[in-house]
């Protein structure tokens, strides 16, 4: 755990600790909360997910943090409790079709996740479930989909898609080029913060336990998505496609279930988000301009 990166927190109590270390993990779950939200993860994006140079580091740590939540947990009687798991457990045998990716919830098995990250979540998930039927206490697990908005990473090789491709336009100069990662015609569906927290929350206080995606289904080409973030900044440029980490062709938020049993869907409007989004890392690039900071 860290503090907020790039505001204060208004948080009553933040404590700083290492959660793979159960003796800090009950300093920060000292009590029989109402509710417990386990959001830590060993996390990045394509550029630190894909690789396989950070796979045992992204395992191990994830596991460890889990382990010592659900324990914690156990031991002093909380019944409440939230895992963010993700859309990286669903096979990449069902995500080959840019236009027709195939993301139910019931579609997880057999499993063949794309990426270390996903197996991790996978199994995480059973973990969480076993707990559950074995030590009574009630989980609630949301798959995320590509969660975006301000106030995120967006440089330094973990940020995601979004803040990469926001980041990039904010800096490009007259004649540059856009590097993107493949050929650019995989897809992904986003998923603004603020429609993720509703969700959460409304599955939280539902007797829905999950799993089940939180999501948006308003699939998009990264091509497209990168021409969205130059019309919302006022710039043109080409892109130089290349080799780089892409994961699967396709996927989509399936917001059928979570329809039936929580009537939810997002919200804020796509091109609202990503101009909301592209604002505040543009502002973050102004900033470190100005600074003097390196800008990677």
């Amino acid at each position: 755990m860290k503090l907020p990166e790039f505001e204060d927190t208004v948080a009553d109590d933040f404590i700083v600790a290492d959660l793979r270390n159960k003796n800090l993990c009950q300093q920060v779950i000292d009590q029989s909360f109402d509710e417990v939200y386990q959001l830590a993860a060993e996390m990045g994006g394509a550029g630190y997910i894909f690789t396989g140079d950070n796979d045992a580091e992204v395992m191990h740590n994830s596991m460890m943090i889990n382990l010592n939540v659900l324990d914690i947990c156990r031991e002093l009687n909380i019944k409440k409790l939230f895992y963010s798991s993700s859309a990286c457990v669903y096979p990449e045998y069902n995500q080959q079709d840019t236009s027709n990716p195939v993301c139910e919830e019931n579609s997880v098995y057999p499993a063949s996740p794309d990426s270390e990250y996903g197996w991790e979540k996978l199994f995480s998930e059973r973990l969480y479930l076993t707990y559950a039927r074995n030590h009574n206490l009630d989980v609630s697990i949301a798959r995320y989909h590509n969660i975006f908005g301000p106030y995120g990473t967006w440089q330094g090789g973990r940020e995601k898609a979004p803040a990469a491709l926001c980041r990039k336009v904010a800096t490009l100069q007259q004649g540059d080029k856009i590097e993107v990662w493949g050929d650019g015609e995989q897809s992904r569906s986003f998923l603004y913060i603020s429609d993720c927290i509703t969700a959460t929350i409304k599955l939280m206080r539902s007797d829905f336990s999950g799993p089940v995606n939180i999501g948006s289904d308003e699939m998009i080409t990264i091509n497209d998505f990168t021409k969205l973030i130059l019309k919302t900044a006022g710039k043109t440029a080409e892109s130089n496609h290349i080799p780089g980490p892409v994961g699967v062709r396709g996927r989509n938020s399936d917001n059928r279930l979570i329809t039936e049993k929580l009537m939810w869907q997002p919200s804020m409007p796509f091109e609202q988000a990503i101009a909301e989004t592209y604002q505040w890392i543009s502002e973050q690039v102004l900033q470190d301009i100005a600074n003097g900071s390196e800008i990677r």
